[in-house]
């Protein structure tokens, strides 16, 4: 019998669903905001008798009404926002790596001789053979 009353007082102090439910708010539970309601409207002609003749009136009426909530937003998991993460970090590793692939691909691609180091090199060159023909014509 004392385990009936335990049982008991524990279901009387257990969570309850607000509880739960403001929990869910501070988690990042979207309450659902937007509903649309459609009516589903029907025109009816009945036949009514004036003095000789059959008129029919018309009569509008609604027939059925459907509550439809178009957004549930569910908060993610921790996996989930770990997983997100870790995709957006690789994309942006393997974005990196495919630009610097292309300029290194581009700096072999484009490389032109300097024009400047040859020019520069056959004036020195041409000035130590100038040197070298006064220092022979002197010696000799």
């Amino acid at each position: 019998m004392k385990i009936y009353s335990l049982f008991c007082v524990l279901a009387l102090f257990s969570c309850s669903a607000k509880y739960h439910y403001q929990k869910a708010l501070k988690k990042g539970l979207e309450v659902v905001k937007t509903s649309d309601t459609i009516r589903i409207a029907t025109i009816d002609s009945i036949p009514v008798i004036k003095h000789d003749t059959i008129v029919y009136q018309k009569i509008i009426s609604s027939k059925d009404t459907v509550v439809y909530y178009k957004n549930i937003i569910v908060p993610k998991t921790r996996l989930e926002t770990r997983i997100e993460y870790k995709l957006k970090r690789d994309t942006i590793r393997m974005i990196t790596r495919v630009e610097v692939q292309k300029a290194k691909a581009e700096g072999k691609k484009n490389k032109e001789p300097n024009m400047w180091l040859w020019i520069i090199l056959f004036m020195v060159l041409g000035l130590f053979m100038w040197l070298a023909s006064r220092l022979a014509n002197k010696l000799l």
